[in-house]
């Protein structure tokens, strides 16, 4: 007889491959499951690097989840004698009036999280490679820094596999339910796999990310938005150590809605903008950098980084964000299935939180954690205003 798990998870990202390494510390017995492999490059957790940062404008919530994060990912590099975190600090370029980076940093020293504001004569002695248009002071998060993604979500599933939890490359059928119109609340013995077996669980967490909507067509579909996003790597001049830390933190520009990361392991300087893109299939799209992507960037760094200004394109990923309707994560119990939870709804800045959610989740199903209303079900709607950045 196959074995029953107390716990299937479905998802090997970061929100997933945490909530298996909490729910295995809670002695549960764990399952989990992936159907392209840990932090592969369809999921929105592949990729080289991601910033972690614990500025959130007025969302506090987010502040003391990053801080929570930030400390758990160095512990677990610490334990694995990885050097997966760059302590690169974050700068918040910021117009005048700009009052999210305001908010910011009132948010940052509420909670007495280190924080430095600069003035324009600070940046153009400290980063003399930033061009100032549009910059009138800035805000410095010197303990932030850039995760190595993927290989930070393979260290998190390593050990949670080396502390007992079983992982297995597998796709999962999507779960048929009657939602919205049903009113009955059910459990599931089990999932059944795309290669036609079920494997049975007391309890089951679908952190599929870009996914979600499949596993979940008329309950995910309409209030999350996959949006097809570009990150473009470009390559500094022989020699040059100013795009390099320490000389180059990862920063951001709010207003202008961009950010980057320095040249790290020698892949490049990192831009991205962070609008959302086209809406994008993880499984079926292409993942070629359109032209016009290449030559937005160029302009912008022309403007920005002088010095980059005919800096190659030397690397260009195609990845997504799964958008809620304001940008809050879903970390919710299925309405219809008592036994089923959904995590999902990274919203381009959920990668950080993977060690926070993963405890938050694995306390809502012990009982003991109560549920944060924001990252409800109840609370997305179907339609986008984005309010989390």
């Amino acid at each position: 007889m196959a074995k029953t798990f107390d716990v299937i998870v479905i998802g090997a990202g970061s929100f997933g491959a945490w909530t298996a390494h909490w729910l295995r510390r809670s002695g549960r017995s764990v399952l989990l499951l992936d159907q392209y492999g840990p932090a592969n490059a369809r999921a929105s957790s592949g990729g080289e690097s991601r910033i972690i940062r614990m500025g959130y404008g007025p969302d506090a919530v987010y502040t003391r989840m990053a801080q929570r994060s930030l400390k758990l990912w160095r512990e677990l590099f610490a334990q694995e004698n990885s050097q997966l975190f760059s302590p690169t600090g974050m700068l918040w370029v910021a117009a005048e009036n700009d009052s999210y980076t305001a908010a910011s940093e009132r948010t940052l020293r509420e909670h007495k999280i280190k924080a430095e504001r600069l003035t324009r004569d600070d940046l153009s002695r400290r980063f003399p490679q930033i061009g100032l248009d549009n910059v009138s002071w800035a805000l410095l998060e010197p303990d932030a820094g850039v995760l190595l993604a993927r290989r930070a979500v393979q260290a998190v599933v390593n050990d949670a596999v080396h502390q007992g939890v079983d992982y297995l490359p597998v796709a999962v059928e999507p779960l048929v339910t009657s939602f919205p119109t049903a009113s009955l609340r059910c459990s599931i013995a089990s999932i059944a796999t795309t290669n036609g077996e079920r494997t049975s669980a007391g309890a089951f967490v679908f952190c599929c990310g870009p996914w979600l909507p499949k596993m979940f067509p008329q309950l995910m579909a309409p209030r999350m938005f996959i949006s097809r996003q570009e990150v473009l790597f470009f390559g500094v001049p022989p020699g040059e150590s100013r795009f390099r830390p320490p000389a180059m933190p990862a920063w951001l520009h709010h207003a202008e809605q961009v950010y980057g990361t320095p040249d790290l392991e020698n892949r490049g300087f990192k831009l991205a903008f962070d609008q959302h893109g086209p809406a994008f299939d993880p499984d079926s799209c292409d993942r070629a950098i359109a032209l016009q992507s290449a030559q937005q960037a160029r302009e912008y760094l022309a403007r920005r980084f002088p010095l980059l200004r005919d800096a190659p394109l030397i690397e260009g990923r195609v990845c997504q964000y799964e958008n809620t309707s304001n940008g809050d994560f879903i970390i919710d119990r299925h309405p219809e299935l008592e036994n089923v939870w959904i995590a999902g709804g990274g919203s381009g800045h959920g990668f950080k939180h993977g060690p926070a959610v993963g405890e938050y989740l694995a306390g809502l199903i012990a009982g003991r954690q109560p549920p944060e209303a924001r990252f409800s079900l109840a609370a997305k709607a179907t339609t986008q205003q984005r309010e989390v950045y």
